[in-house]
Parts: structure tokens; C-alpha cells; sequence
């Protein structure tokens, strides 16, 4: 028994919320709205010519690459812009001007939130794991959803931002335990002590390091977590998701993987890729992750 794959792929595209919008996008970079600023930052894959470029120049903040790694500096139309605070649903988050390029947030893992609201929602009050779960927004989706959450991050500053932001959504009594720790170790501990969850979620980096000089590799190491992972699923378990970004692999990659992972397990595997899209329906959209979901 094996669960079966979806035939096709799904592209879920987040559209604009009331705290984030892609405004527009091309040549090589897009224009995004974070709660009150705009900010540009290099996306190389928009081949294609932006709507307007003079909107790219009346951006509050754009981020300048430095090297082939993410990392680079921030350029600032006005004074340098403070930690702020957004909200999706019933979650606040403080969204932060980082080194890498990013803002303390994955805006098209929206998509991913809302499916785990309406699973969650249905299964009362299930535990959930979340690895790699890096500033907590996901954990705080299934908290609020009403789920057990076991929050599991090797940073100790993002496990500590991610209690700032429970604190921020007023979830700082809600059932949810914030682990510092190396993915792997912690779930092959959880597997001796025989724990069961009803619902995990994985979001690896492509390259990373544990608390204490612990080296990940995707490629390497994802299947042998994927494993692991598969002997923490309760017999009444929900789902799994993984959600990857890596330009050499892709949903359909993820989902064989899953699958394999899950032998012996009934259910469905549906896979694809997250985008971000314009506010129009039929405008332009980015892709910018890959996923794979069993449920039961």
C-alpha cells in the first residue's frame, strides 16, 4: 500500500492580503508592499519587462545583492526602516529588513496557512509538528486553529522572534512548545520515545547548520528525515507537508519522495508549486517554491 499521486500538478498562487501585495515585477526584480512600505528585491527568474519601472524607483527600500550567496545591503529612500508589525488572519508577525534579502517572512507560504487552518479546524485538537519552522507563522496558524504545536528550530533567534510574534497574536498561553534544536536529532529522539502527531510540517533550506555545528544538505539528508518522520504519523494522522526551496528539485520530486517516505500508508500525495500573483487574476505570477502534501 502506497499513497497515490496526483496525476497533475497545482500551482496555489497567494494573492494580495491587507498587509502584503506583489505590486509589480520584471527584469529581474519584483516590487512587493509589506504592510505600509514598499520594497524591491532581485528575482531573477522575471524574464519578462515590468509594468511600470518607474514604480520600482519610488520603492522605500531595495536590497542589493552582494556575491552569489543571498546576502547583500539594503538601500533606503527615506531613514532606515524599523522591525513592523503584520498580521494574516488571526497571526501578527513582525516583518524585519534582513540580510538575506528577506523580511522575516515567506509571504507565498499564505497559500500553505490557509490549507493548514482548514485541515486543522477539522480535527479538533491535534498534534502538530513544525520543523524548520524558522519565525513561527505556521505553528501560530495551527495554534489558532486550535492544535498542540511543537515548534522546532536550529536558531535560537528565530525561535525567539517566533515567541515574540505568539506573544503579538496573543497566543503566548496557546499549547505550544518552542524546541532549539537540530532537526534530525530531535525527530529521531521523538522516534525513540515512541511520539505520535497527527499532522507535521517541513520546511528545509537547500544548506543550513544545527545549534551546534550540525551540517544539513537537503538532498542528502531529506529522505532519511522523510523516514523518520513517517514513524511519528499517529494511526488517525491527517498530513504531511514539505515544502522545498531548491532550483534542482521540484513538486513532483518532492511528492515521489513523500510517497516513498509513506509506504504502508493509504491516502493521497497532491504536489506542485507556491507562487505569488498580481492582484488581477489573470496578471502575472511568480513561482518560487515546490510542495508536496499527504493526507490521509
Amino acid at each position: 500500500m502506497t499513497p497515490a499521486l496526483a496525476a497533475d500538478p497545482t500551482t496555489l498562487i497567494t494573492r494580495p492580503w491587507d498587509d502584503f501585495g506583489l505590486l509589480d515585477c520584471g527584469d529581474g526584480r519584483k516590487l512587493e508592499r509589506y504592510g505600509r512600505i514598499s520594497v524591491v528585491r532581485p528575482e531573477p527568474q522575471c524574464f519578462w519587462a515590468p509594468r511600470d519601472a518607474s514604480h520600482f524607483d519610488r520603492a522605500d527600500a531595495v536590497f542589493d545583492p552582494q556575491g552569489e550567496d543571498d546576502e547583500g545591503r539594503w538601500r533606503f529612500k527615506r531613514t532606515p526602516i524599523d522591525p513592523f508589525v503584520m498580521s494574516w488572519r488571526d497571526v501578527s508577525f513582525t516583518a524585519r529588513l534582513t540580510a538575506f534579502r528577506h523580511l522575516a517572512v515567506f509571504p507565498e507560504q499564505a497559500a500553505n496557512w490557509d490549507w493548514l487552518d482548514a485541515r486543522v479546524r477539522t480535527l479538533g485538537r491535534p498534534r502538530i509538528l513544525n520543523l524548520f519552522g524558522y519565525t513561527g507563522v505556521a505553528s501560530l496558524v495551527c495554534a489558532a486553529a486550535g492544535a498542540e504545536v511543537t515548534h522546532v528550530d536550529a536558531s535560537k533567534k528565530s525561535v525567539a522572534w517566533a515567541r515574540e510574534n505568539a506573544e503579538l497574536s496573543g497566543l503566548s498561553d496557546a499549547p505550544v512548545r518552542w524546541i532549539v534544536d537540530d532537526a534530525r536529532k530531535y525527530v529521531a529522539r521523538e522516534v525513540r520515545r515512541g511520539s505520535k502527531y497527527h499532522g507535521i510540517i517541513l520546511d528545509p533550506p537547500k544548506y543550513g547548520r544545527g545549534p551546534t555545528g550540525e551540517v544539513w544538505r537537503l538532498f542528502e539528508d531529506l529522505p532519511g528525515l522523510m523516514a523518520d518522520c513517517a514513524q511519528l504519523l499517529a494511526d488517525d494522522a491527517d498530513f504531511l507537508l514539505l515544502n522545498a526551496y531548491a532550483a534542482r528539485i521540484s513538486g513532483l520530486s518532492l511528492a515521489h519522495l513523500t510517497a516513498d517516505a509513506l509506504k504502508g500508508q493509504s491516502g493521497t500525495v497532491d504536489w506542485g508549486e507556491l507562487a505569488l500573483g498580481e492582484a488581477n487574476p489573470v496578471g502575472r505570477s511568480i513561482g518560487l517554491s515546490f510542495f508536496s502534501r499527504w493526507t490521509a
